[in-house]
């Protein structure tokens, strides 16, 4: 089958001018958005009228905005709702979204919302006829571990994009995320890449369980927020949810339907809400850190290893500053990012690169508006090249963006300089990010530009043009256009360009899909991007039939998808890649899940490819199957986990494989997570195997709510290493911080190189101290 389908696709990209169509249909479909986008926002509003007809409305509601009380007297947060404040406050009509949508609730849930001149105060009274069933699992802050939650998710620009998303636990355990491209994407984070569970902002909660179930106060400061005013009126998209963790079970406001995988956090399924007479304040932030520690690394002088122990002294500042309400600018002196939590060891069994997320705080407040992505980790902008270069950290001297918005447009500038390293230049990087709403829809056009200069001369710029069209029925017409310029390279736009144009059908009941083709230039070189591969024209397809199967049934919904791409060189049309491939989802409703896929692919390599443990593929095209399942149990147990078993052909030979991840909360203050990855590569043409194996034991200790320590250890047999990442930390009030770090790496094999003396046992080893304090002026 790929075989033939590759040979259409050369037949067809022999017969037409490839190289400039992506660009040409680009230049003619962006002006397209910017005029044929009022002609869907009926259709939008239909749309979204329909789906909401589901709710427990009268006919108009659906599309009417809620106007949220007031507060008629004082809150004290304190987790009981018995104030004057809510007395008046009617709660919000809850429906069932899961296991059965519009089902019969089990439980008895109540939901307030109300505000006054500073905050939006969210109540929960949650009913619970079992108080001993209600799960509580863990203390440790931004950790999700399988317990009851509480939530808030607010697309404050009304946007239907972007949103906040606030939850809690009955042991009023803070989790707060960034949502963007309307919850719709794969890979990231346990949410999926449309989450970023690393930003963080300031908001209080208090929780207090009963006999009768738990309860809940949140207040969110409005310069947490950011919104736009207009007429005195501030509107924005609500969706607030109880979920019961033993049961599989999600009470939801509004009545939003289980038709995407996270359609519960979709800004464009919210309830739009208006608050009046109110202005954010304008605070402004300084955070002062001091930091200092000991440590010691490695160094081969050619004869022997050193190991020169170091002490390291620091001090820096970070200031946020919200212009308006719907404008923030953050800026930083000496950053440091000594706290950040160590990366997951990956084996790379491919020819590309690995990708890995951004962590670092400075980098989250509204990243959303800096991403300008090519599938799931190809992008125009990747924030990890500013302070790092090959794993190691590179000073940051200093920086600043500015986010938010001014009328229509979403404005995102950065400016960040590093400091010279060893043979690293000092480097200036900079990127513009410019986004315009079109009539208040899903649509928009944008641009952005990015720019990396070096002190030695070296310099690296590009450009981007975006646009995304709402087609109305769930679809999105979506079209991109990037090229980068370099020292020492002459100009040619195709060589150096990236461009894609996507057709897709967004949901997981009923049918999807999304259909793409995608064209990169041979010197395509985004100086602070991410790029897998070059010089190609890519074809690809991606269906999906999903269903519920009704009340009765133990499962909640089907899904089967069918997907392939085939990668072309350019400069033959020949195939360089190609996958078709077949996969089978189950979703219980106890919440459990299950997967079944196979995955026809065919590679032509003209390199050859090096693998753990001296093992190699050679120069050819090799065509090989692979299948996996995996099984991921309920999260309302204390212990839970998932299993996934593969095997199957593997270039000319053959790769199976084993991932297990249990979890275990042996109480509130103690998690314990692992993690086992176990692959094995036989080529019996050559008499060559491998055997490679991840392991990984992450330790979670919730003192309380303020008090934790988080022990990460990882060992990577191809790497043959074991990396410790221990942190301590107390939060002494939000923005007020102690950190002890410890980081150590220990080779498992001293003598894997012959050509040079025994490895020393410990790698490198470092004991880091930072405090950090911040002033409200």
């Amino acid at each position: 089958m790929t075989a033939y389908i590759a040979s259409v696709v050369r037949k067809e990209h022999d017969s037409l001018p490839m190289r400039p169509l992506i660009p040409l249909l680009v230049a003619i479909l962006l002006p397209l958005i910017e005029t044929a986008a009022p002609t869907y926002a009926q259709e939008q509003l239909r749309e979204r009228t329909q789906t909401r007809a589901f709710r427990a409305e009268a006919p108009g509601d659906a599309a009417r905005p809620l106007i949220l009380q007031r507060t008629a007297g004082s809150i004290v947060l304190d987790g009981r709702l018995d104030d004057a404040g809510w007395q008046e406050i009617k709660p919000l009509p809850m429906t069932m979204y899961a296991p059965t949508p519009g089902g019969r609730m089990t439980e008895r849930t109540e939901v307030l919302i109300a505000y006054d001149n500073d905050f939006l105060y969210v109540g929960g009274r949650l009913y619970d006829s079992e108080p001993d069933g209600i799960r509580a699992n863990t203390l440790y802050r931004d950790r999700y571990s399988g317990d009851d939650t509480f939530a808030i998710i607010l697309d404050t620009f009304n946007d239907n994009e972007n949103a906040l998303w606030f939850f809690t636990t009955p042991l009023g355990v803070r989790f707060d995320m960034a949502v963007s491209n309307d919850a719709e994407s794969g890979g990231g984070s346990a949410f999926g890449g449309a989450v970023n569970d690393s930003w963080n902002t300031f908001w209080d909660v208090e929780t207090r369980q009963t006999p009768e179930g738990w309860f809940v106060e949140m207040r969110l400061p409005y310069s947490s927020l950011g919104f736009q005013t207009v007429n005195d009126r501030v509107e924005m998209g609500l969706t607030t949810y109880r979920y019961i963790a033993r049961k599989g079970e999600r009470h939801i406001f509004p009545a939003v339907r289980p038709d995407w995988s996270l359609g519960f956090a979709k800004p464009s399924q919210s309830k739009t809400v208006v608050l009046q007479g109110v202005e954010s304040a304008l605070p402004l932030y300084v955070t002062l850190y001091v930091a200092g520690g000991t440590g010691r690394n490695t160094e081969f002088d050619g004869t022997r290893f050193r190991q020169p122990t170091r002490t390291d002294r620091d001090v820096g500042l970070d200031v946020k500053y919200n212009l308006t309400s719907n404008l923030t600018l953050d800026g930083t002196i000496n950053t440091d990012f000594a706290q950040v939590e160590a990366d997951d060891q990956q084996v790379n069994l491919t020819r590309f690169s690995l990708f890995f997320p951004e962590k670092r705080q400075f980098f989250q407040e509204r990243s959303a508006l800096f991403n300008f992505g090519f599938g799931r980790t190809d992008r125009l902008f990747h924030s990890r090249n500013i302070g790092l270069s090959g794993g190691e950290t590179v000073r940051i001297l200093g920086g600043a963006r500015m986010v938010g918005r001014v009328g229509t447009w979403d404005i995102g500038l950065m400016n960040m300089q590093t400091e010279a390293e060893a043979d690293l230049p000092a480097e200036n990087f900079g990127v513009v990010r410019l986004r315009r709403r079109i009539v208040n829809t899903q649509s928009f056009a944008g641009s952005m530009f990015t720019s990396r200069l070096g002190d030695d001369g070296s310099w690296n710029v590009a450009y981007g043009l975006d646009g995304l069209l709402f087609l109305g029925n769930q679809q999105y017409l979506d079209v991109k256009w990037t090229q980068s310029f370099e020292e020492n390279e002459s100009t040619d736009m195709f060589d150096q360009g990236l461009g894609l144009i996507s057709v897709e059908r967004r949901g997981n009941i009923g049918l999807a899909y999304d259909l793409t083709v995608m064209y990169a230039g041979e010197r395509y070189n985004p100086g602070i991007g991410f790029i897998t591969r070059r010089d190609f024209t890519q074809l690809g397809f991606d269906t999906q039939y999903g269903w519920r199967p009704g009340e009765a049934s133990l499962i909640r919904n089907y899904d089967g998808s069918i997907f392939g791409n085939v990668f072309l060189r350019n400069d033959d049309g020949s195939v360089e890649s190609a996958r078709l491939g077949h996969s089978w989802d189950v979703d219980f409703k106890s919440s459990a899940s299950g997967r079944f896929s196979i995955n026809l692919i065919q590679e032509d390599l003209t390199e050859q490819l090096r693998l753990p443990e001296d093992t190699f593929v050679p120069v050819g095209r090799h065509t090989y199957v692979e299948a996996s399942t995996r099984y991921t149990m309920a999260d309302g147990s204390l212990f839970r986990g998932g299993a996934e078993v593969r095997g199957g052909t593997f270039f000319d030979g053959t790769r199976v494989g084993v991932d297990l991840s249990p979890t275990w909360n042996a109480s509130q203050h103690l998690e314990l997570q692992g993690s086992w990855s176990f692959t094995r590569l036989s080529f019996d043409d050559r008499d060559q195997s491998a055997n490679v194996h991840l392991v990984g034991l992450r330790a979670q200790v919730g003192i309380n709510t303020k008090i934790s320590w988080n022990a990460f250890i990882q060992f990577n047999t191809d790497a043959e290493l074991a990396d410790a990442n221990v942190r301590f930390r107390y939060n002494i009030r939000e923005g007020n911080d102690f950190w002890l770090v410890y980081n150590e790496s220990l080779n498992s094999d001293r003598d894997r190189f012959a050509d040079i003396p025994t490895l020393p046992r410990s790698q490198n080893r470092t004991l880091l101290f930072k405090y950090t304090h911040t002033f409200t002026l």
